[in-house]
Formats: C-alpha cells, structure tokens, sequence
C-alpha cells in the first residue's frame, strides 16, 4: 500500500537545518572620571554634556561626586568603546578659566565587575 503522504513528503524542499548559537556579549568597563583642583565645575559640565550627552542636571551630579569622592563612573559600556571616551576626556584640552590648569581631566577604564 502506498500512501499519498509518502509520495508528498518526497515531493516537498529540504528542510534547513537552522543551528543557534549563543551570542555572548562583550564585558561592560566603566569610565572613571578622576578629580583634581586645576578644573572648575564649568568645564567639567561641559566636557560631560559634549563628550557623553549628558543632560544639564546629571552632568553637575556627576562633577559634584567626582569633587567630592575624587572619581566617578561617568559611563559603562564596551571596552573599545570605553576607551575611545577615555581618550576623548584627555583629548578635551585644558579649562581657560583657570591660568594654572595646564590641559585635560584624567579618566581611566576598568572592567564593570559589580
């Protein structure tokens, strides 16, 4: 005996045989902001508005927390991306309202292990 089913599952298109893979995200660094006395509050808004988006009102969060415990996270986010914004704070130049500072804020990365 022979079954139409047989003949119609002969006639139908392979079927792919889709293999998932587990796609793994990259590790979060965060930016860390570090204090010092030769930048004023303007620049450090500044610097965070442009350089991270930063609203008005977050960007004096974040420059009242890195003067009061020397360092914040200003961002988390990929280690390549990471850097790129670790540079750009050290590229961002010196404060022209204060005549002793002499260039850019530090930052450094580290991975986000909390």
């Amino acid at each position: 005996m022979t079954s139409t089913i047989n003949a119609a599952v002969l006639n139908q298109a392979p079927v792919a045989i889709v293999e998932k893979t587990k796609l793994r995200k990259q590790p979060p660094y965060h930016v860390i902001l570090m204090d010092d006395d030769d930048h004023t509050y303007e620049y450090v808004i500044s610097m965070l508005r442009k350089l991270f988006g930063c609203s008005e009102i977050k960007a004096f969060q974040l420059a009242s927390e890195v003067d009061e415990s020397g360092q914040v996270i200003v961002d988390t986010t990929t280690l390549e991306r990471a850097e790129f914004k670790r540079d750009q704070v050290h590229a961002f130049g010196r404060d022209w309202r204060l005549n002793r500072c002499q260039g850019s804020m530090s930052a450094t990365i580290r991975p986000a292990t909390d």
